[in-house]
């Protein structure tokens, strides 16, 4: 599924997640040179843009990571520590508007770092530590170097997916990429989802993810379990103008299996565009294939009744939830239409997460 206007990355990677980008908290720890442009562009939204008349001191501006002309031996490299640790799948190395300035070719390694661990370590080359110093962690090959084209969005599925914490985009020998997404699904630490506190069991950091929605031409019903308030309306979930009978509606699938005690619902920045009313429904649907998750007459059961929502406005839910037991899966309702910025389903985890398998 993918929303009109987005990448045809989106579509290409329907079921996964994007790791690395900023919203997310991806972050660029270094870089092997960042002359013309810094490689912290690689993880922004969208797919860059060309202004035509803009310069710097440095050169033509870019928005993307562009590195000088290597004139001897060797290549340039960036490092990016996820923002969702995951098992990465799938990659997007896009060089639009590098168009006589791209690699020829490029490769990614990843690593699984513990938390906390130093930039500068991670930046040092692999081998023993000396003295007391941490070790370098073990880099993994998970894509070979490819052959990239200009201008253009090149997609690759790795031939082995891992678990991952950071990756490291090489390219040969220099030049441009303006975005780098990294695809996959979140394995979150299993100390993020045991204990007896309550956990946000919809959020993408915490393995939640959307499984199907009814529409989301404006924007995608993912940005619903992004971090943080949206910053603006491109941030949410925004369904097309419904101008027959119906309801729009988006199912997601929780991180874990959980009893839910409160439920938030933000309609941020949608002011003439929010649902009118909602309600949320939930079940115990463990291993459940997506064919049978969208079929007609599932077992779902109310956990919240239908309300009346409010423009640019968070609703808190607590005493209105009904008792269900665990539950693994969430369908939102929106009636009859409308935009919804983020979706917080706070429960008490009951059992592991799901696994995502390398």
């Amino acid at each position: 599924m993918s929303a009109a206007g987005q990448p045809a990355a989106v579509a290409a990677f329907a079921d996964l997640v994007e790791l690395a980008g900023e919203r997310v908290g991806g972050q660029v720890l270094g870089a092997s040179d960042e002359f013309f442009a810094p490689a912290e562009n690689l993880l922004r939204p969208g797919r860059g843009v060309f202004v035509p008349e803009r310069y710097t001191e440095r050169g033509k501006w870019m928005d993307g990571w562009e590195s000088r002309r290597r004139r001897g031996p060797g290549h340039d490299w960036c490092v990016i520590r996820l923002g969702l640790p995951g098992v990465v799948r799938a990659v997007d190395i896009d060089t639009n508007h590098f168009l006589g300035n791209h690699p020829p070719f490029a490769s990614l390694e990843a690593c699984e770092a513990p938390a906390g661990l130093a930039a500068a370590v991670l930046l040092r080359p692999p081998g023993p530590a000396a003295g007391t110093e941490e070790a370098a962690p073990r880099w993994r090959e998970v894509l070979p170097p490819v052959a990239l084209r200009p201008g253009t969005q090149n997609l690759f599925a790795l031939p082995v997916p891992c678990r991952a914490t950071h990756v490291r985009l090489h390219i040969y020998p220099d030049g441009g990429v303006a975005r780098l997404r990294v695809y996959g699904e979140v394995a979150p630490e299993p100390e993020l989802l045991s204990g007896e506190h309550l956990v946000d069991l919809a959020a993408l950091a915490s393995g939640g993810r959307v499984r199907a929605c009814s529409d989301m031409f404006f924007g995608a019903a993912d940005n619903m379990l992004l971090p943080g308030r949206a910053a603006h309306m491109g941030e949410g979930w925004e369904t097309r103008r419904r101008r027959g009978p119906g309801e729009d509606w988006a199912i997601v699938q929780l991180g874990a299996p959980g009893r839910i005690e409160r439920v938030e619902i933000d309609t941020h920045h949608f002011k003439g565009n929010y649902p009118e009313r909602c309600a949320l429904e939930a079940a115990h649907l463990p291993g459940i294939r997506l064919v049978d998750l969208v079929a007609p007459g599932l077992a779902w059961r109310e956990l919240l009744p239908e309300c009346r929502l409010q423009g640019d406005a968070c609703h808190v839910f607590v005493n209105e939830l009904r008792e269900l037991g665990p539950v693994t899966h969430v369908r939102l309702r929106i009636m009859p239409d409308g935009g919804v910025s983020r979706l917080r389903v706070f429960g008490r985890p009951v059992a592991p997460p799901h696994a995502a398998q390398p």
